[in-house]
């Protein structure tokens, strides 16, 4: 977990203009909301990409995220509280227990749960509609078998059966792609968007072979949407 930490506070600066695809799950989210929700909790903040993205006023808005340097980038406000916490802790949650909240959202984030059953519990408990986008194994699936590594993310089948027991929700698994002028600025992309978790499986020789042989012009990723139903 540690390591994710590093790679998103490392290039957080630059974080902005390398999220594209958190940007897209961001707005899929909020989009999808049919509601307008006042007490929203961003679970895994970021540099603020969820709350970039809603367009009504709300009267509390709490974010939270592991990487003290994101929440430095996230915008503030009178009615933004902003809480260095990580969602791995069960004691965030039950901080957050004395709390009401009209809607829980987190936007490509609770892929790095160690353990992603008991965050679902724990949500679950908080008593409030859920929007949750979570990165899965077919993301850089090409990369990932011309490198012969094994992917780093659960599959969109263990995420959705491990949601299914805590959650009444609807899911949707979305593949979408994002395109590079070169091999180069792709390898460059993963390393400054955080989505690699901080993981180097490849030395210098192999990273620059599989820059050569590299046979598509963008990356794959896959996201598993989950949205709970009426309780």
């Amino acid at each position: 977990m540690s390591s994710v930490c590093h790679e998103f506070s490392r290039y957080a600066a630059e974080y902005g203009s390398h999220n594209v695809i958190q940007r897209l799950v961001a707005q899929k989210l909020i989009s999808s909301t049919v509601d307008q929700p006042k007490r929203i909790l961003d679970l895994g903040c970021g540099n603020g990409t969820v709350f970039s993205q809603i367009d009504w006023n709300m009267d509390r808005f709490i974010g939270i995220d592991f990487s003290a340097s994101m929440l430095e980038q996230h915008p503030v406000s009178s009615n933004v509280e902003l809480i260095l916490g990580n969602f791995n802790d069960r004691l965030l949650f039950e901080r957050l227990s004395g709390e009401r909240f009209d809607h829980i959202y987190s936007a490509s984030a609770l892929q790095w749960a160690d353990d992603l059953e008991g965050v679902f519990k724990s949500l679950d408990s908080l008593n409030a509609p859920l929007s949750l986008a979570i990165f899965s194994a077919g993301t850089f699936k090409t990369l990932h078998e011309c490198a012969g590594v094994t992917p780093l993310l659960r599959s969109a089948d263990e995420v959705i059966a491990i949601a299914e027991k805590y959650l009444n929700a609807r899911f949707e698994v979305l593949h979408t792609t994002l395109e590079f002028d070169s091999v180069r600025e792709m390898f460059r992309y993963i390393k400054r968007s955080g989505v690699s978790g901080g993981r180097r499986v490849l030395d210098f020789a192999q990273t620059k072979q599989l820059m050569e042989t590299y046979p598509l012009s963008y990356l794959e990723f896959e996201v598993v949407f989950i949205t709970t139903l009426s309780r």
